[in-house]
């Protein structure tokens, strides 16, 4: 991601945070926008473009989306197109981010551990994770599929999220478009996430410590993913973004068996 797409998301976020009227409305409508420019790519060159006057690039957004979006919706798109982005792939990651994190506001669910849940059933269900995946299923089947499977057991925000971003998947795996948006949702509210892998469910004591310890250490407050996995034998595995911490049984038995064979 380059410096420039990292700039013009600052800007777009910051404009969100002082948007009002930013809804479920809202953020269904920037989903709309974001798989419509993904579809056209004349139109998302276009917006793209740093060589177009802003003004230019914002009357094409009132003079597409004006008529049938709400005001706070052409907002923001607005002012997402006069950004400068590295390219139009990077307006259109822009403008999803914007709709989750528009979702994420306009919900008091815990839309993060609802994706995480239904990220979970994706990994441990192949069928479903193909019939999500391929690119040869119709998007609103799809996006029907997902809303029907969720619908009851998750928030009308969760729902939004995961049933849209299937739709547009732009050669990205379902597991990799839920694992950035739960991402996004726990930075919308001011913490980062760590997945822990476990040979066993954490009780809640030591979830609280682990949390303590990952806040402390990361200067963040942390939300905890846990996968389990009895493969790890004893012990924990934990990312943060980039970060693996690996303190499970199975993965000093591999170096000790490396250390032997060397």
């Amino acid at each position: 991601m380059g410096s420039a797409t990292n700039q013009a998301l600052a800007e777009t976020t910051a404009a969100l945070a002082a948007a009002r009227g930013v809804d479920l409305t809202v953020a269904r409508e920037l989903f709309v926008a974001a798989r419509e420019l993904g579809q056209t790519s004349q139109l998302s060159g276009a917006l793209a473009d740093s060589a177009a006057a802003p003004a230019a690039r914002a009357k094409v957004i009132t003079d597409v989306f004006g008529p049938s979006m709400a005001p706070a919706t052409v907002g923001l798109l607005t002012n997402a197109v006069q950004q400068r982005w590295s390219s139009a792939s990077d307006l259109i990651d822009g403008i999803e981010e914007l709709a989750v994190r528009a979702a994420t506001i306009a919900s008091d669910a815990d839309v993060e551990s609802e994706l995480f849940e239904f990220s979970r059933t994706v990994a441990a269900n192949p069928e479903l994770e193909l019939a999500l995946g391929s690119r040869l299923g119709d998007a609103s089947a799809k996006g029907d599929l997902v809303a029907k499977l969720l619908t009851g057991r998750a928030s009308e925000a969760t729902v939004l999220v995961a049933s849209s971003l299937v739709q547009q998947p732009r050669e990205r795996r379902v597991r990799q478009l839920l694992s950035r948006a739960i991402r996004i949702v726990a930075d919308e509210r001011g913490r980062a996430v760590a997945t822990v892998t476990a040979a066993a469910a954490l009780s809640a004591e030591q979830a609280s410590r682990l949390t303590e310890l990952l806040s402390r250490r990361y200067g963040t407050k942390i939300s905890l993913n846990t996968v389990i996995d009895p493969t790890v034998v004893g012990g924990l595995r934990v990312q943060i973004a980039d970060d693996v911490i690996d303190m499970s049984v199975s993965s000093r038995l591999a170096d000790l068996r490396q250390r032997l064979a060397g």
